[in-house]
């Protein structure tokens, strides 16, 4: 198998990636801000406010990366405005946990895709991408308030664990819609990995990944 770095300062494909990134964490800063409101505790809603203080620092260290690289951030987040944002409107947490699952499950699926892609980078590129991927707390947080949650109610869990499958069904939907529409993506992934047998070993790590997730919070069946 084959694998490649690329050291392309504007290559477009790296750009593409780093606009998707971009777009993730404004998102998701966004998201943990109106989750900090759902919060039953005011400690809650302190972690969930410190949580989104760090993705908007992210937000800014690829703001700033892709601008040395000569791009445009409003421009490289644009192609996956849509895809992003119909995966959102349509898992909208209605409850505190679900928010709290659809962070730590869809967050944490993004996050095992772009470290994979991350290997296929020129070193300071892949260290700014796992340092924008790095754990803010919210890991930790997750799995806690949702043990304790389904630890006092037990049905709690299976309609979390129904959840948890929407999320990756919705992930997993919108994905192909952004392979489909940028092609540098897609052969970013196929040049790294070496070949379709490359890709198919990727997906299953995520998989993998995925499946311990869902053991921490308690709802794997």
């Amino acid at each position: 198998m084959r694998s490649h770095t690329l050291s392309v300062r504007t290559d477009p494909a790296v750009i593409d990636l780093l606009g998707a990134l971009a777009y993730g964490e404004l998102t998701a800063f966004a998201r943990l801000a109106e989750d900090a409101r759902l919060a039953p505790t005011l400690s809650g809603k302190a972690a969930l406010s410190q949580m989104a203080a760090a993705e908007i620092g992210h937000y800014a260290l690829l703001h700033r990366e892709i601008g040395v690289r000569g791009g445009d951030t409003e421009r490289a987040m644009a192609p996956f405005v849509a895809a992003i944002d119909a995966f959102h409107d349509s898992t909208r947490p209605s409850s505190w946990l679900e928010g709290l699952v659809k962070a730590y499950v869809g967050d944490g699926l993004a996050a095992d895709f772009y470290r994979e892609v991350a290997q296929f980078l020129d070193p300071s590129t892949k260290q700014l991408v796992l340092d924008v991927l790095a754990d803010t707390g919210h890991a930790d947080f997750a799995v806690r308030e949702v043990r304790t949650a389904t630890a006092v109610d037990p049905a709690v869990a299976g309609r979390l664990a129904l959840w948890a499958r929407r999320l990756v069904g919705e992930a997993l939907t919108q994905s192909q819609r952004v392979f489909a529409e940028r092609d540098g993506v897609a052969e970013l992934i196929i040049d790294g990995t070496g070949d379709l047998a490359g890709v198919a070993a990727l997906l299953k790590r995520i998989t993998t990944a995925h499946s311990v997730r869902m053991q921490a919070l308690g709802l794997s069946t």
